[in-house]
Formats: C-alpha cells, sequence, structure tokens
C-alpha cells in the first residue's frame, strides 16, 4: 500500500510540475486554436480543441492524484509558469511553428512523465505509474500524428 503524503514528495513534486505544464498547455493550445491561420485552419483548429480538452482532462486527474496522496497541486497561474518546462505561446507562431512547438513540448512532457514513472515504481505506488504511462502512451500517439503532419 503507498504511504500517504502529508507533505511534498519526490513523486508528488513530480506530479505537480506535470500539473503546471498541463496547465500551460492548456492555455498554449486554446491560443493556438484561436489564433491558427492560413490553409490547415479547419484541420489544426479542430485538433488543437481536442489536444486542449485532453489537456484539461490529464490536468484534473493529476491533480487529484495529488490530492489522493495528501499533497496540494499549484493552483495559481503565476506558480504554474514558474513551475512548467512547457513554455507560453508568443502570439507570433506560424501555424507550423504552432504544430512544432506542441510537438516538442509533448517530447520533453514525454521525457517527464517516464521519469515519474521509474520514480513511482521504485516508491510502489503502482497508480501513479500506471496514470503516467496512461499520459504518455497519448502523447505519443499525438506526437506520431504531429510527425506525419510536418512530413517527418
Amino acid at each position: 500500500m503507498v504511504k500517504l503524503a502529508t507533505k511534498a514528495s519526490p513523486i508528488t513534486n513530480l506530479l505537480d510540475k506535470q500539473v503546471a505544464n498541463f496547465s500551460v498547455l492548456y492555455m498554449k493550445l486554446h491560443h493556438f486554436h484561436w489564433y491558427v491561420k492560413g490553409e490547415n485552419f479547419f484541420t489544426l483548429h479542430i485538433k488543437f480543441e481536442e489536444l486542449y480538452t485532453e489537456a484539461g482532462l490529464h490536468l484534473d486527474v493529476i491533480a487529484e492524484r495529488m490530492l489522493s496522496l495528501r499533497a496540494k497541486p499549484t493552483a495559481t497561474l503565476q506558480e504554474q509558469l514558474q513551475l512548467a518546462s512547457v513554455k507560453e505561446a508568443k502570439n507570433m507562431e506560424s501555424a507550423e511553428e504552432m504544430v512544432k512547438q506542441i510537438y516538442t513540448d509533448f517530447t520533453a512532457v514525454c521525457a517527464e512523465l517516464t521519469e515519474g514513472i521509474e520514480l513511482a515504481e521504485e516508491n510502489k505506488d503502482q497508480p501513479s505509474a500506471d496514470m503516467l504511462i496512461s499520459i504518455r502512451s497519448s502523447l505519443e500517439k499525438h506526437n506520431w500524428m504531429l510527425e506525419a503532419y510536418l512530413g517527418k
């Protein structure tokens, strides 16, 4: 059985970073959804909506896992921007740059999720490991599709 954390632990710290990442991703993807232009507007507008909806779901699942471990996820934009490895949109991206940024962001988050999976497994926290595996699997599939879109 997992010992409940009453304060920050390596696992809850890693989870909190993902709360921050998915918070920033949610807004970044929303931004891209609103501001994408060009010949691929219809395709990307729909795809970005799908991705921000999923990011919001991942955010909630991770935060609720933290709460079940008796840890408190960051809940202000200021804290999340400081903690996240994902950076905000700059409001100058072309449609192709938007896709490239999401691909890069998902790649970085997948690497962090892999660290989290290993950490959770070392600490016999299978629920956290399982949750992170599921999220990583989804991001990897999206990245495969984004690569195909970019012609890689």
